[in-house]
């Protein structure tokens, strides 16, 4: 006890004489942490939000290029998550989704299953059965990677047309992404997934029907918008949809009635950005634009009180650098790789719980957490 209180005390201490040696006009802006007090120790619904790509680098670049801001700065807990993957150092999308969706390291390009090939239930499959709503929602195909892992059990993360027929077998609420071609013009058999899922019970909806960003939803059970024929646009080319489909994504769920929901909600074009090594691509528009998304996720859980949330990366992309000569709003950066790197990846929490998110552990410790608070009672 001692020594943690001599260490808050240095802490506090180092943190007050740089604030007093810090220029005014580069001053955070960082609000006040509201801390989400709850009269129960664990959380009714859990929102995972996932930055594909998304590293620390990033993260302090979209800070930077907004005004020394994000909403990430809210949060109450922040951790670090070891990304690798059960046969390489540098995991890919598909392995570091796994970790979270069934708290195992498996082979780059698995989905769902172990690094044998063998299918285990992923926490979303699990909250279907236990009784939760749940629902996907993602800025890229949601037969892409990191959503696929929540809903298909696959070797192969490219095999798009049977993570689409996958996802018939599980009775999820909502979903909101792209990859509509998956479903209804499908190359590999004739199926029409589009008309099994109204068969389902589900209200379908497309992009060329209209615009997310105008569309409401109707009080139903079963939702789905596919907001891209195949894969959506970068956010600096007009796809602005995210920060609005996570606001909906909560309150449709949370309207359910049921005894609490599961959300997992992607920003991954992030990783795209960094793939293709342009820094505008990923802070002024995807980091930004996941942001807004965290922001509304946020102050729900500010709201309801009984909400976890969970912000973090699979990976880092790109060996993103910010340069000697940067200036706030003004950065020089530069790229090691157009390929994922090895770093550690930031885990920011809040609500119930989100103290057990703190430290450094294995990337499925978050599946692992995110479990035995979720169905704590069994």
């Amino acid at each position: 006890m001692f020594k943690n209180i001599i260490s808050v005390s240095v802490v506090i201490g180092l943190t007050l004489l740089y604030s007093c040696r810090t220029p005014k006009s580069i001053q955070s802006t960082k609000p006040e942490i509201v801390q989400v007090v709850s009269d129960e120790p664990y959380p009714k619904n859990i929102i995972l939000m996932i930055g594909d790509g998304m590293g620390l680098t990033q993260i302090s670049a979209g800070l930077y290029e907004n005004g020394n801001h994000l909403s990430l700065e809210g949060f109450s807990i922040i951790g670090l998550h070891k990304s690798y993957s059960a046969d390489s150092l540098i995991t890919d999308s598909a392995a570091g989704a796994t970790a979270f969706s069934i708290g195992l390291k498996t082979k780059n390009g698995f989905l769902g299953v172990d690094s044998s090939g063998n299918t285990h239930l992923t926490i979303l499959e699990e909250s279907i059965l236990r009784h939760f709503s749940t629902g996907l929602i993602t800025t890229t195909s949601i037969v892409h990677a990191t959503p696929a892992a929540f809903v298909s059990h696959q070797p192969d993360r490219e095999k798009y047309e049977s993570i689409a027929k996958d996802m018939m077998d599980v009775d999820f609420n909502l979903i909101i992404g792209g990859g509509k071609k998956y479903f209804e013009r499908r190359k590999t058999d004739s199926f029409n997934l589009i008309n099994l899922l109204i068969a389902k019970g589900y209200m379908v909806k497309d992009y060329f029907e209209e615009d997310y960003a105008t569309y409401k939803i109707p009080p139903i059970n079963k939702f789905c918008f596919f907001t891209a024929d195949g894969d959506p646009l970068p956010a600096m080319r007009g796809r602005d949809y995210l920060s609005k489909a996570t606001k909906d994504g909560i309150r449709f769920l949370k309207n359910q009635g049921s005894k609490g929901f599961f959300l997992m909600v992607e920003g991954g074009q992030i990783d795209w950005g960094g793939h293709d090594n342009v820094s505008e691509y990923i802070v002024t528009t995807e980091v930004l634009d996941f942001d807004k998304a965290v922001n509304e996720a946020l102050e729900f859980a500010r709201r309801d009180k009984s909400t976890l949330v969970i912000v973090t990366g699979d990976h880092e992309t790109g060996g993103y650098s910010i340069l000697p000569g940067s200036e706030m709003g003004k950065l020089k950066t530069a790229f090691t790789t157009k390929k994922h790197t090895a770093d550690l990846i930031p885990v920011f929490a809040i609500g119930p719980g989100a103290e057990q998110f703190a430290g450094i552990y294995e990337n499925t410790e978050i599946y692992h957490k995110m479990r035995r608070l979720l169905f704590r009672n069994n």
